[in-house]
């Protein structure tokens, strides 16, 4: 067991112990908003110079900026609020974490044990609210089980699929004297003997996997977010290297290969490449590498990839054969069944597939030449938003960490943003949150202050969450902001135009005056309204030491294509000229 000396000139409680657990684990940034029953923590915090402490503007930016702190590190992101609205604020990120596999704390203070269950003020159930949503819960009423909680809370979050863990602590636990010691690693492994996740894949399935790729002949890599949260870019390159294999990318899988490679095919879906859905629907097997089989990358399980084997490789056991069938299941981690796979396999040589690949050119150049500027803005003279998506990506030379919000904007970004890099694109894939961008982008600047890092919102999204510009003004957190402005709702004004006959009821958005309100806050604000402005205020948005908006005026009504309609397969892509593909 692991000793604390007592803090200098006073008596060593639970809060204090809080903060010793957080240094013990590595955290260096904590997420937060106060509150009263927080005010015991914050009465010690300046005694730990070590954690800094970002003030966020609403507890769900909290959330948000922790998940992307901990999408760009790797490390587990820290998010604190206080008790009732506080840490109901927080639920929406929590969510959003638990359904992307992203390692999060989430720490809330609670009312005195004595008032729990009595409806005192600002008291919220916060433990069952959240027990649908994260890996794990503790209610903490002894600051003596302080220590266990947090070795074990971080131990989970991180551990197997990674995921939030939530700790609710009541304010008489953080005054509580204590001298409690912290567990060691040990200790802390054999308190919790029923969470042991497989890692390693069975070998007798690592064979008939191999069996399966060397009889291939149109065999396609899908590649998820557990390759990225593996840490298994490099296996997933000599994989696909080896096999000759094409590698296509789920939204979350993004960065895992970088798009120039001659084996990345691109990004699959209801709203990916045209190609990559047709090369899906023509394989003889599909290899599944961390990701789920969502709904979005299937579209009408029936009707997906008939004609394909499937293997699927997820640490999780819970996600392989609960969307789609599969014939080879691996349980384990991502990288590690890759090391253990790749030496089974046979090495094949691009000429071994020189007609497959042929073809599979043929259709990208194809798909690419027709969906470029989406609706044909463009040709009006009007901005094309994906035009001001892949000018942002060129500018930094895609070596920037480019944060989607939820929408269009999110779509064009996936499509045309040019990743190279691992964790260079962020994005809320299962819960699709708006508002997401811009705190998740405050938390990637954080935890990679080496990496520019732009917020890529619509006008939408950013409207949910803006009051975290004081955040970035307050910390000098040098975030770039791209607004791309249709004054719309804009997938929400698609779907009505091509599913509910044009039906355009409450998707017209009114917005501020951008450059107003940035000014307002002291940020440098810039605006583009033609192709021709783009270049210009993306370079002045990037020369700013510090956070900087830029507002794009783009098409009103520029639609996202391909569009996979719900309920529809991949072959029933609807395209730019407003018919469903042969």
């Amino acid at each position: 067991m692991l000793h604390e000396s007592k803090p200098r000139g006073r008596t060593r409680i639970g809060a204090d112990v809080l903060c010793e657990g957080l240094r013990r684990q590595g955290v260096d940034v904590i997420f937060g908003y106060p509150g009263g029953v927080l005010l015991p923590l914050y009465d010690v915090l300046g005694d730990y110079p070590e954690l800094r402490h970002v003030l966020v503007r609403h507890e769900q930016g909290a959330a948000h900026a922790a998940d992307g702190y901990a999408r760009v590190t790797g490390r587990v992101g820290v998010c604190l609020a206080t008790s009732g609205p506080g840490a109901t604020n927080l639920v929406t990120g929590i969510a959003n974490a638990m359904l992307d596999s992203i390692p999060m704390v989430a720490i809330t203070g609670n009312v005195a044990a004595a008032l729990l269950g009595k409806d005192a003020f600002q008291e919220i159930d916060i433990t069952g609210i959240t027990l649908p949503m994260t890996k794990h819960n503790y209610l903490v009423r002894d600051a003596n089980e302080l220590p266990h909680v947090i070795a074990e809370a971080f131990h989970i979050a991180q551990t197997g699929r990674p995921g939030p863990v939530h700790i609710d602590i009541t304010k008489d636990a953080l005054q509580q004297e204590t001298q409690a010691p912290h567990p060691d690693a040990e200790t802390v492994l054999a308190a919790i003997p029923g969470f042991r996740p497989t890692f390693e894949g069975h070998p007798r399935q690592l064979r008939l996997a191999a069996k399966l790729i060397d009889e291939a002949r149109r065999p396609v890599i899908l590649a998820g977010h557990g390759i990225l949260l593996s840490g298994a870019w490099d296996q997933l390159r000599e994989f696909a290297e080896k096999t000759q294999i094409p590698v296509t990318h789920t939204l979350l899988g993004i960065g895992a290969m970088d798009e120039t490679h001659p084996l990345s095919y691109g990004y699959m879906g209801m709203h990916g490449w045209k190609h990559v859905n047709r090369a899906i629907q023509s394989s003889d097997l599909l290899i599944a590498l961390g990701m789920r089989f969502d709904d979005r990358v299937t579209g009408k399980v029936s009707a997906y990839a008939t004609g394909a084997r499937i293997i699927h490789v997820d640490i999780d056991p819970a996600e392989i054969g609960k969307n789609v069938s599969v014939d080879v299941p691996i349980v384990g981690d991502v990288g590690r069944v890759l090391d253990a796979l790749t030496p089974l396999v046979a090495a094949r040589q691009p000429e071994d597939r020189a007609g497959y690949f042929a073809e599979l050119a043929d259709w990208r150049r194809g798909s690419e030449a027709r969906s470029w500027h989406g609706s044909g803005a463009w040709r009006d003279g009007l901005l094309s938003a994906d035009y001001v998506v892949e000018q942002i990506g060129a500018a930094a030379d895609h070596d920037a960490t480019l944060v989607a919000d939820v929408g269009q904007n999110q779509m064009w970004v996936a499509r045309y943003g040019g990743f190279r890099r691992p964790h260079s694109h962020l994005s809320s894939g299962g819960l699709g949150t708006m508002g997401y961008a811009l705190p998740a982008a405050m938390g990637a600047a954080v935890g990679r202050p080496d990496k520019e890092t732009w917020a890529i919102c619509g006008d939408g999204g950013f409207q949910m969450t803006m009051q975290q510009l004081g955040t970035l003004v307050q910390e000098h957190i040098p975030v770039k902001i791209a607004i791309l402005d249709n004054t719309k709702l804009g997938m929400i004004r698609q779907w009505q135009e091509l599913i509910y006959s044009g039906n355009y009821h409450s998707s017209h958005l009114m917005g501020p005056d951008y450059l107003k309100l940035a000014e307002a806050y002291g940020i440098a604000a810039f605006r583009a309204t033609t192709p021709d402005e783009v270049p210009a205020a993306i370079e002045a948005a990037r020369a700013i030491d510090g956070p900087a908006l830029v507002h794009f005026r783009i098409a009103d009504e520029q639609n996202v294509f391909p569009f996979m309609p719900a309920g529809k397969g991949l072959s029933d892509l609807i395209e730019e000229w407003g018919g469903a593909d042969e």
